[in-house]
């Protein structure tokens, strides 16, 4: 019965409960729901690796009394009991409100396979047996729990195992007088299977289910300065037809965290079960990002005159402008310009039913490049821009792309005078494009993962966008080694 605890209980909770110290009160940036469909898979493939584990299990040898006339008291043993050969033909795992899951193995069989001796005085005889448990049922409770790491825990409390017949066919000398008192052998193979089964069982997920899932990594690397927080908000929630693990969802820097000044919102789930998983991914989990690789610089550029193409009808230098801020060329003659530009604040994702976009604000300041290596500040621009966002699924990633939208310049300060931008914003525009679009699409494309186990495949997604999140369901497989 480990088996049993490490193919049922893990491949569904390794799946979902990846996790890291998270915060009580606020709500999940990312729900993953296991829908009933889910967990009859679960369930049907774990009884594939179980009914193999099953045959390496050696059970206890048992021993007992026997009196028949005319032959008076003997003892009896059986011993070397192996499984020869089971068959699980029903198996479930079903939410169990307020408390976990509940696994149950019905109508089975095994047959086992062992030796025997019979002990009367100084007699003793041997041979062999073979016996069928037919009828099998196995009950057990899972109750699913989160430490205040925000780790999970499960323990099995409750647990029942009922064997309907047991037939024993013992061969060798004077098998046929251990067959006078058959009825007492198998109402002993019934009581000892029945304990053993339940104490293996829950004994397996103290020792063997619950020490790993303390072992499971509590962060997910996303790239050299960021990561995950896949923290559990709460005990994985079950309801009738479904269980919901609610995770924090928060990106954040590896080297230094520091809290965001924003909540999650209330995610409203919509009904569906035609997918055996799904994953309800809140803005906040985007938007927690674009707060990290904004801090982190990763959208600030500059442009100096040597990165225009060859061709622009604008060179960065102050000879070039002359025609439209001839100030500048007056003050600075024959030097070059460089713009650096930064966003002025992380671009926030906005979700509405069926669409995503973005209005991201962009300061650029442009310097004169004096001969003594110094910069000079010479005016402020501001670029304002829509874009569009497109969000996919690539097995175990949401990965991305943004589509470009037209930029729109205004000068914001100037210590040169006042002068038109039209040319600044066809050059911006081209670099914007060319340059700071790939850049960004190819960090994109890197996605953030899932909180999978790495033997489990998603496939055949269907996308929903919704008011505040992302909607993935996903059919799941598990991929045997």
């Amino acid at each position: 019965m480990r088996a049993m605890a490490r193919a049922l209980p893990s491949l569904l909770l390794r799946l979902l409960l990846t996790s890291t110290p998270g915060t009580l009160g606020t709500n999940p940036g990312l729900v993953a729901r296991i829908t009933d469909k889910g967990l009859e898979y679960v369930a049907r493939e774990g009884s594939v690796v179980l009914q193999k584990e099953l045959l390496r299990i050696t059970l206890p040898d048992f021993t007992g009394d026997f009196k028949i006339k005319p032959f008076g008291r003997g003892h009896f043993e059986f011993h070397s009991l192996s499984i020869h050969s089971c068959e699980l033909r029903g198996s479930a795992l079903t939410p169990l409100p307020g408390q976990g899951l509940s696994l149950t193995i019905s109508d089975s069989f095994i047959r086992v396979q062992g030796e025997w001796k019979v002990r009367k005085a100084f007699v003793k005889l041997h041979g062999s047996f073979d016996v069928q448990v037919k009828g099998i049922t196995i009950s057990v409770n899972l109750v699913l729990g989160r430490e205040p790491s925000g780790r999970p825990t499960v323990t099995a409390p409750g647990c029942s195992s009922h064997i309907q017949d047991v037939e024993v066919d013992i061969s060798g000398d004077l098998g046929w007088l251990l067959n006078l008192f058959h009825n007492q052998i198998e109402s002993k193979f019934r009581r000892v299977l029945e304990s053993k089964i339940c104490k293996m069982l829950q004994n397996s997920v103290t020792s063997d289910l619950q020490p790993y899932l303390q072992t499971l990594p509590v962060k997910t690397e996303i790239d050299s300065f960021a990561g995950i927080d896949y923290s559990l908000m709460e005990p994985p929630r079950a309801t009738a037809q479904m269980l919901d693990v609610m995770f924090k969802g928060e990106i954040f820097n590896r080297d230094h965290y520091s809290p965001v000044s924003f909540l999650a919102p209330v995610m409203s789930l919509p009904e569906q079960y035609s997918r055996m998983v799904y994953f309800a991914i809140s803005d906040y989990v985007f938007n927690t990002a674009s707060m990290v690789y904004h801090e982190a610089g990763f959208l600030n550029f500059s442009i100096t005159d040597d990165m225009v193409p060859p061709g622009s009808n604008i060179r960065l230098t102050t000879k070039s402008f002359r025609p439209f801020v001839p100030r500048l060329a007056r003050l600075y003659p024959n030097m070059n310009l460089e713009l650096q530009g930064a966003m002025a604040s992380a671009p926030f994702l906005n979700f509405s039913p069926g669409n995503l976009s973005l209005t991201p604000l962009m300061e650029i300041e442009a310097f004169v490049l004096l001969p003594s290596s110094a910069k000079e500040p010479v005016f402020q621009l501001g670029v304002a821009t829509n874009m569009s966002a497109m969000l996919t699924f690539n097995t175990s990633k949401i990965t991305g792309f943004l589509k470009p939208g037209k930029i729109q310049v205004e000068l914001k300060e100037s210590k040169v005078g006042v002068f038109n931008v039209e040319l600044l914003e066809a050059l911006l525009n081209y670099y914007i494009l060319n340059t700071l679009y790939p850049k960004v699409n190819e960090k994109l494309a890197e996605g953030f993962p899932l909180p999978l186990l790495k033997d489990i495949r998603l496939y055949d997604p269907v996308l929903e966008i919704h008011k505040d999140f992302l909607f993935l369901g996903t059919n799941l497989q598990y991929v045997r080694a």
